[in-house]
């Protein structure tokens, strides 16, 4: 079933399939940050992470979201639909973390009246620039329809999830989405995993998510089986 390597990413491998419309994505061991500057293999994490992005696809698919996701193959590979991705990156951020915070001079945890969105280019050698319609459209990396459904996917995304999340006890930070296309469609792509999202305990502010790992906190992939087990997945 599994053909030739088709792209080697930081955490990810994928494989062309027999289908040549499908392909096999293998979660490694491997964490980065910092644009891969920061470099660990951390135990389980590969299972970890495929399996609660298969989850996390599922729901999304069953209110109406849709996605590359087909089905999972083992512990640690999943079939996908083969996707020509855009090469950016929609962020969603309900509070003040990270990027956004040295960006404005805002106070970490602080909550924002209405959910911010922003654009940015998928590029670790540039460190992944913010960039706004003008930059895409002008560059050709996507069309006015494309721009309006990644925006208005990434929003109901958020609607799903947020509440998911608030009935496991946590808060959704931030995450980050990406698309590709898929014959006539947009479908969300790449995956949604605790490594591209921010998830805080509601009460006491722990951290769940890849900052553990980012800020030398300790027990990252505990953590993420933490929040597995919140949202009632099994591992």
């Amino acid at each position: 079933m599994v053909k030739e390597l088709i792209y080697q990413g930081k955490a990810k491998s994928v494989y062309q399939s027999d289908n040549a419309d499908h392909v096999i994505i293998e979660y490694r061991d491997d964490a980065t940050a910092f644009n891969g500057v920061k470099k660990e293999a951390l135990k389980d994490k590969g299972r970890v992470n495929n399996l609660f992005n298969a989850y996390i696809m599922q729901k999304l698919e069953q209110k109406g979201v849709k996605t590359h996701f087909i089905k999972t193959l083992n512990d640690n590979k999943s079939l996908m639909k083969r996707l020509e991705m855009i090469p950016v990156e929609c962020v969603v951020r309900n509070y003040a973390a990270g990027g956004i915070c040295k960006r404005l001079g805002l106070e970490k945890g602080m909550k924002f009246d209405k959910p911010v969105f922003e654009f940015f280019l998928k590029d670790d050698a540039l460190g992944d620039p913010m960039i706004n319609t003008s930059h895409i459209l002008s560059f050709n990396w996507a069309t006015a329809s494309e721009i309006k459904f990644m925006r208005e996917a990434t929003f109901k995304v958020n609607d799903i999830l947020s509440s998911v999340f608030d009935e496991a006890g946590l808060l959704l930070v931030d995450y980050k989405l990406e698309f590709g296309r898929f014959k006539n469609e947009i479908l969300l792509g790449d995956e949604f995993s605790p490594d591209g999202c921010r998830l805080w305990d509601k009460e006491t502010k722990e951290v769940f998510d890849k900052d553990r790992f980012r800020q030398d906190l300790g027990d990252v992939i505990g953590h993420y089986k933490t929040v597995a087990k919140r949202i009632g997945l099994v591992l």
